[in-house]
């Protein structure tokens, strides 16, 4: 069986990694993998190729960034060619990027059964991209692997047939199981390297911040109050934000007093501002952490697995699982909301989530 495996972007990597290798392993499966190049900055993907242990694609697509519906249609113009040549028996996808939505609307055009990884899971805002890509690749997916219940049950709803759903788990923590071994040396140097020079650094107390959502950063009135709140939580403890190209970017176009150079740290009112990390630095930054802040989804499934508590400033979330166990919280995205979740989750510190309770990790 030839199966052609598409990944573009970091939590693409994080959750094929476990899968090629057991590819690999069996004699009767032939793997392909496909990078889109969606994510092409090196600590978004080369250094998670590395440390993954990921081999070289057989492909590299080099898709240029752009908009989403530009990029989607890149994707789809260079990855047919590729199809055809290679006529694999299936595509397989993973997640909810760009690049998961591109590769299987060309295996559907192409006439190929499409697989998708991670399926099944739902916001129910189609004002977020990635709901959008969720629902339209699940739409066209022949067989669909599901990390928690809640998927099962929404693609039942929708009317998908029980034979081609697969309850499995989830791959993104059999990467983080993997890397746990290999982690343990380089933990406390990665935190000390981010808090170099400040005033958290022998303490190694902190909290760990992610910022990439289309719909927070986009929006220059909403990320300018959102930095606000993240400057008063600042000064109650230090904040450690691995900065990701887009948010970069938007941070320069609403004009924060400060943004950071590429080669350089930007330090202001308790926020740390460093260049994006690999998988393992990131890693090994969360399970160091007092707590985490964000508004990605894949962290909502790492954080609790190394038994951190994980603050979502969003208002809906595809991965209920967590919020039912009450090892995540949605906060939203208003000041007073977030700033007395934080107080709590502070007070709450000595109280740790067990990893072992964490859904995701089952």
């Amino acid at each position: 069986m030839r199966i052609m495996n598409v990944v573009g972007a970091r939590p693409n990597f994080v959750k094929i990694a476990p899968l090629i290798s057991e590819m690999r392993k069996c004699q009767d499966i032939s793997p392909l993998l496909v990078h889109t190049g969606q994510h092409y900055d090196e600590k978004m993907s080369d250094s998670f190729f590395r440390d993954l242990e990921i081999p070289v694609p057989d492909y590299n697509l080099c898709v240029p960034p752009g908009l989403r519906v530009t990029q989607v249609s890149e994707i789809m113009v260079r990855l047919a060619p590729v199809v055809m040549r290679e006529r694999p028996d299936v595509v397989l996808v993973v997640g909810d990027v760009n690049s998961t939505l591109a590769a299987a609307l060309t295996a559907v055009r192409s006439c190929v059964p499409v697989a998708h990884v991670e399926a099944g899971l739902r916001s129910f805002d189609l004002r977020m991209p990635e709901e959008v890509n969720r629902v339209m690749t699940d739409e066209v997916s022949d067989l669909m692997f599901v990390t928690e219940p809640s998927g099962v049950e929404n693609l039942l709803k929708e009317g998908k047939p029980p034979q081609r759903i697969f309850l499995v788990g989830n791959v993104m923590i059999d990467s983080l199981k993997r890397a746990l071994r290999r982690m343990e040396g380089s933990a406390i140097s990665a935190v000390r390297n981010a808090l170099r020079g400040t005033s958290a650094a022998p303490s190694l107390r902190y909290a760990v911040l992610t910022l990439h959502r289309q719909g927070l950063v986009d929006d220059p009135v909403l990320f300018g109050k959102v930095w606000k709140v993240l400057e008063e939580i600042g000064c109650r403890v230090p904040i450690i934000f691995p900065v990701h190209p887009r948010t970069h970017l938007r941070m320069r176009q609403i004009g924060c007093r400060r943004s950071m150079a590429d080669e350089d740290r930007g330090n202001f009112d308790g926020i740390h501002m460093i260049p994006p990390m690999g998988y393992l630095e990131f890693l090994s930054l969360q399970r160091q952490a007092a707590f985490v802040l964000t508004d990605s989804g894949g962290v909502q499934e790492e954080a609790p697995s190394l038994g951190k508590r994980v603050l979502v400033m969003r208002d809906v979330t595809e991965r209920p699982e967590g919020i039912q166990h009450g090892i995540i919280k949605l906060v939203g995205t208003r000041q007073a909301d977030i700033v007395s979740a934080v107080i709590e989750t502070l007070q709450d510190e000595g109280s740790r989530p067990n990893p072992g309770a964490n859904p995701s990790g089952e």
